[in-house]
């Protein structure tokens, strides 16, 4: 009998270990916070499409969410969230949110009010990370009379002169960090950082800051591996994410990329995974957090599914092969502005 209880025991036991949810690792910030490696990112995620996907990523795993007010679906990420921990599935500090700070808003004055329509639209106690989406401020253009014109929403994400110009303005980027300073100092966002920056526009902010960006967030996939930029950021203690992490399957005229490269399939084989996992795995080997985007449950699955393989040092070498510098996301109409990003090397 003895020995039926201890079999039925272990049994039981055995089952729930098989049961249990695995989770990405975190990585720890320079300020302490620890923020896990895979994400979803939810750019083009709209309506319900966003809100299932991140239900489907918080049952698969996934504690970290990423969104920004351009995406114009943080309502829809927030009540994801509150739902999942109605439920008990989670609780409020075990997911990490990050949103983003858009570049109609960079005025000092202006970034607390666009911080508090996130803050309003999320609706979940604290921001985990609040990112300058991009180093070129906007002008504000009204899109129409019927919103008052201090409300966030009144404006253009994207304004442009009659020939399509984007429509900028100058407005220092340090001038907006003091002011992102000022929403740590108050509580509401744990920890800020820069997206799209370079490496000098980063080394300034470092330089110059009271509070250290902890994070720089960069379009980052083995054809733009980035490498130079993520030592020169390690250097400093900040982590870099990759949006965009599995790039594309080919260029416009036709070109295969690392999704579709020989070499690629060749070491999905090998180790009896997808591409996409690949190639998500050689990244967070480098030291990069990635948040790859979907919104096909079968999808968030395998991308969080990466911690049971690790690819050796001569496979590593192989993608490191692809890179060709080839960027996705240029903002080419903003080449003149003094504070585009993408005019030096990395």
């Amino acid at each position: 009998m003895k020995m039926r209880v201890i079999f039925v025991t272990c049994l039981i036991f055995t089952i729930c270990n098989a049961n249990e949810q695995k989770l990405a690792p975190t990585k720890r910030l320079n300020n302490g916070y620890e923020m896990p490696v895979v994400g979803l990112g939810t750019f083009e995620s709209t309506s319900n499409d966003a809100e299932r996907a991140v239900k489907d990523a918080i049952d698969a795993g996934y504690r970290h969410i990423d969104t920004a007010f351009l995406y114009g679906n943080e309502v829809e990420v927030g009540k994801a969230i509150r739902d999942k921990i109605a439920e008990g599935k989670i609780k409020r500090e075990d997911i990490f949110v990050t949103t983003k700070l858009w570049s109609t808003f960079h005025e000092p004055e202006w970034v607390e009010k666009a911080f508090q329509r996130s803050f309003d639209n999320l609706n979940l106690e604290y921001i985990d990370l609040y990112l300058v989406h991009y180093p070129v401020a906007y002008q504000r253009v009204l899109k129409n009379n019927r919103l008052p014109p201090d409300d966030v929403n009144a404006f253009h994400s994207f304004p442009v002169d009659k020939t399509g110009k984007t429509l900028t303005a100058d407005i220092d980027y340090m001038d907006t960090w003091r002011a992102m300073e000022k929403l740590v100092e108050s509580g509401r966002v744990r920890s800020i950082g820069i997206s799209n920056f370079n490496s000098v526009q980063t080394d300034r902010v470092f330089k110059e800051s009271k509070i250290k960006p902890v994070v720089n967030q960069v379009e980052c996939h083995p054809n733009l591996n980035q490498r130079k930029l993520i030592d020169f950021c390690a250097a400093r203690n900040i982590t870099i994410t990759a949006y965009s992490p599995l790039g594309r399957p080919h260029t416009d005229d036709g070109r295969k990329l690392a999704l579709s490269d020989p070499k690629v399939f060749e070491l999905s084989q090998k180790y009896h995974k997808s591409p996409a996992q690949i190639i998500l795995r050689y990244s967070v080997q480098n030291g990069v957090i990635v948040i790859p985007k979907s919104t096909n449950k079968g999808r968030i699955q395998e991308n969080i599914d990466i911690f049971d393989f690790e690819l050796s040092d001569s496979d590593m070498q192989i993608i490191h092969g692809l890179n060709i510098n080839y960027r996705l996301i240029e903002f080419t109409s903003e080449v003149d502005n003094k504070y585009y990003p993408f005019n030096i090397e990395y």
